[in-house]
């Protein structure tokens, strides 16, 4: 059930940066819960996209339910330590925070609708989504690796830092996009040909400029990551696949970064760059999790 709660929400994200590609964040008008005051109202593509993206939301708000139903229930029947991953008293916590999340989620959603879409409440509402999809990573870790013992060694802090640095990036770069900055910086790896552009210019090169440096320096650390955690913990080889994992990840991302500016910004890439975002911080919180908690010999 995590598993699927953790796919849903990726997908949601992924449609949410579809909404905002196609410019049908007001495809309902500013009604929430109803669409342009209807229940079902009549679809243009704007409306169905936008509809479609509130019953995607709707279908992960049943999947957090279950997972805190499923949660509850283990909980019931299994008084272990709090300190072992996979025990109902943990899960449950988490299984709280998740859905804890999705409230605040839903009610920023209905505010960003409400104020028609300000770039405060957009990134937001992302950063959420993304604490979301974090979260229900964790807990389908932890049900499906349960027993395990918490390390908190230079290794795991390494790797928590990384996921908290990958979100910086995504919310950056929600920043660059919500701000129309995508093509404020021209050509690539430079912006307008300059390494660092001028303090006197656009600020709306600066915000992506911003964003690419953080990029950069992202998908560098990425690079060095599988050796860095394996010199911290050299006899714990779990951790060399998801450490590799983020990285290619990582670089693939940047290379449709540097794609899709050079295009021009096609509306495919920019999906493609939102998809391939998640899927940097979905492989970092795994990471993470591996190295906070890992297997038993």
């Amino acid at each position: 059930m995590g598993i699927a709660a953790s796919v849903a929400t990726f997908a949601l994200i992924v449609f949410g940066g579809i909404v905002r590609i196609t410019g049908s964040g007001m495809g309902c008008g500013d009604d929430w819960p109803l669409c342009n005051g209807q229940l079902i109202p009549p679809m243009d593509l704007p409306t169905a996209i936008e509809y479609g993206h509130r019953l995607a939301a709707l279908l992960v708000s049943a999947f957090v339910g279950a997972v805190a139903l499923f949660a509850f229930l283990v909980r019931r029947h299994d008084s272990s330590a709090a300190v072992v991953t996979g025990t109902g008293s943990r899960l449950w916590r988490l299984a709280v925070s998740a859905v804890a999340l999705l409230i605040v989620q839903i009610m920023l959603g209905a505010v960003t609708v409400w104020l028609e879409l300000p770039p405060a409440s957009v990134i937001l509402h992302l950063g959420t989504a993304m604490l979301l999809l974090a979260v229900l990573i964790v807990i389908a870790s932890e049900a499906y690796g349960p027993g395990r013992q918490r390390v908190n060694d230079r290794a795991s802090r390494v790797a928590w830092w990384t996921s908290l640095a990958t979100l910086a990036v995504i919310l950056l770069g929600a920043l660059t996009a919500n701000l129309d900055a995508g093509l404020a910086c021209q050509g690539f790896p430079l912006c307008n040909g300059q390494l660092l552009p001028g303090s006197e210019g656009n600020p709306l090169i600066h915000s992506h400029w911003a964003h690419r440096v953080a990029a950069y320096a992202l998908v560098a650390w990425c690079l060095i990551l599988p050796a860095t955690i394996r010199k911290r913990r050299p006899g714990d080889p779990g951790l060399g696949g998801p450490a590799r994992a983020t990285a290619a990840v990582a670089v693939l991302q940047l290379a449709v970064g540097a794609a899709m500016v050079l295009m021009s910004l096609p509306g495919e890439l920019r999906a493609a760059h939102v998809g391939l975002g998640a899927a940097v911080f979905v492989a970092a919180v795994r990471l993470a999790w591996v190295a906070r908690y890992p297997a038993s010999d």
